[in-house]
């Protein structure tokens, strides 16, 4: 394989680094407030866009077929918001006899306790080729589903409760969710067949939407003054893995250390996905061609 070759198809690992290093050398210009205004253009207009993206590329049937997988829904949703909490909190008792940070310690607590970001789930599944119209279901639900249940988890693992906005959120998530995906679904059945005569390519279209969102989360992170800890905590919590922590824990004034781990676990989660991603692709097409072989009716025997 030649070197272009070899360029173009591992573009999106060399865009990675690319954007995060831009976002440490000038990290202001996508930081909050900052000229890109990601508070608006990430949160609403690049999310917004992936989902008319599925929306647009996703057929019917398949939306359709995913919610049928009841089994699939309960696992991931059990797993997201009963087991892996249960399992931090196991964990953590393990690291409080370390010298970390006991503040780190419910940061962590509190990540467990969070349903897992929408649009990079579902361009990761996507971009593994994994089932996308169940991604993005169990995104959405379990984003609704944390309104209420990640506020009771704090409660129940860290004493801490307060009154979610569950209103404006719950508007955030349908107006950046589901309006988008019901929209790119009622353009997909008017231009259907020019989109399968061109095939327009989906998969790169979230992959450079997804590069916009670590960039702009990386600049949040380098931008950070509170990310001010000693090297084994901050070990740690990169190797473990906002605005709810700031209701939840609103006038706690260790706040800045109860959020460094949201902070880092979010590019992270975004890093470490995508470059397992051409492992990951690789594993499903083979173990998909093992199936198919496996399924396919066996020649008789001639006697």
């Amino acid at each position: 394989m030649g070197l272009l070759e070899r360029l173009r198809k591992e573009w999106f690992i060399l865009g990675i680094v690319l954007v995060i290093a831009v976002a440490r050398l000038e990290p202001g210009v996508g930081v909050k407030g900052g000229p890109l205004k990601p508070e608006i253009t990430i949160t609403y207009i690049a999310v917004s866009a992936i989902f008319f993206n599925s929306g647009l590329s996703l057929k019917t049937e398949e939306l359709t077929s995913a919610l049928m997988h009841v089994k699939l829904h309960l696992f991931v949703q059990i797993f997201t918001l009963v087991f892996f909490p249960t399992a931090i909190w196991v964990f953590l008792q393990l690291l409080s006899i370390t010298p970390i940070n006991e503040w780190l310690l419910k940061g962590l607590q509190t990540v467990g306790c969070m349903p897992p970001p929408v649009s990079s789930a579902v361009i990761l599944t996507k971009a593994v080729g994994g089932n996308e119209a169940a991604a993005i279901f169990n995104s959405a639900f379990g984003s609704f589903l944390g309104i209420v249940i990640t506020p009771l988890l704090l409660l129940l693992f860290l004493g801490s409760s307060s009154s979610v906005p569950f209103t404006s959120i719950f508007s955030q998530l349908f107006m950046t969710v589901v309006v988008p995906l019901i929209i790119g679904q009622i353009v997909r059945r008017y231009i259907k067949d020019w989109l399968e005569r061109k095939k327009p390519p989906f998969g790169a279209i979230s992959s450079c939407v997804l590069l916009m969102i670590i960039y702009t989360t990386f600049c949040d992170t380098f931008a950070n003054p509170n990310i001010d800890l000693d090297k084994f905590s901050l070990i740690i919590i990169v190797f473990i893995r906002i605005p709810m922590l700031k209701i939840v824990f609103a006038g706690y004034e260790h706040l800045s250390l109860i959020s460094v781990p949201l902070l880092i676990y979010h590019p992270a989660q975004i890093l470490l996905g995508s470059l397992l991603v051409p492992t990951i692709k690789s594993w499903m097409v083979s173990r998909q061609k093992a199936l198919k072989l496996t399924r396919q009716p066996k020649a008789p025997v001639k006697v």
